[in-house]
């Protein structure tokens, strides 16, 4: 496996962070890049989804409560400005934030306890390089140097404790869960994987960056992966080497399980 992902990352022309922990032993077994900040596009909604989770767990709240949506807050590209929503529930705007990647969704999440809340949570729980420093579509504010940021090690990290339900409890990791693992969004780390493999993941991209990062659930051993893709030049030739870089990982875990590795 070292061996193929060694040749596959020293021949793409982009930098690639990976980072791959296998839940039987607790061992990172491959990492690359993994500790440099980048650019989060999409994936930031899932520390948004963990953070909004914990506080109704704190609060006692619900996840029928109904939200309206502010016009400033709807942008394009999101089921929920198509249908002109409204209002949505909060059960809702975390669905549609996490398995479409809807903007206007997170956009009013983030309202909901404000970027500074937000980044206390991350800290307190260990996401020491992870901020959400703009809303989605403000491509005004990153001008001025405010981008959503993480690690690979960040997501790494935030990944066991949903996996080991450190972070909340069993009621409301499970829906961390069940969200996280109705992902629509299977260009990149399911692309060529034909089995019909179960994953919690989330996506995210713009022009310049490509990522797929999750929990990987296999009958023996399970396994998180996280491939970070940043300097694109063509978001399809990234998620071909998110693709490749994924199959390998898969293989090597499959293989394992059936104990010809």
């Amino acid at each position: 496996m070292h061996k193929q992902l060694d040749r596959i990352i020293a021949h793409c022309p982009y930098k690639v962070h990976v980072i791959v922990e296998d839940y039987k032993t607790n061992e990172i077994v491959w990492k690359n890049r993994a500790e440099e900040i980048f650019s989060s596009a999409s994936i930031i909604k899932v520390p948004i989804l963990i953070a909004i989770l914990a506080h109704l767990q704190k609060t006692n709240g619900s996840l029928n409560q109904v939200f309206k949506i502010a016009p400033e807050n709807m942008v394009d590209f999101s089921v929920i400005t198509e249908q002109k929503q409204i209002r949505a529930t909060l059960h809702e705007l975390l669905l549609w934030m996490t398995i479409t990647s809807d903007n206007t969704a997170t956009n009013v999440c983030i309202d909901l306890l404000g970027m500074d809340a937000f980044n206390d949570y991350f800290n307190e729980i260990g996401l020491h390089n992870t901020r959400v420093q703009r809303k989605m579509m403000d491509f005004e504010r990153q001008k001025l140097g405010f981008d959503n940021v993480t690690t690979a090690q960040d997501m790494q990290q935030l990944f066991r404790k949903i996996y080991r339900g450190t972070l909340l409890t069993s009621e409301w990791n499970a829906v961390a869960l069940d969200i996280l693992s109705r992902q629509r969004s299977h260009e990149s780390l399911k692309r060529y994987i034909a089995d019909d493999v179960k994953m919690a993941h989330k996506t995210g991209g713009l022009d310049t960056v490509d990522h797929d990062t999750g929990i990987v659930f296999l009958e023996v051993r399970d396994y998180f992966i996280g491939v970070f893709i940043t300097e694109v030049t063509d978001n399809d030739k990234a998620r071909q080497t998110i693709g490749a870089i994924s199959k390998i990982v898969y293989e090597h875990f499959t293989k394992q399980e059936e104990g010809t590795d």
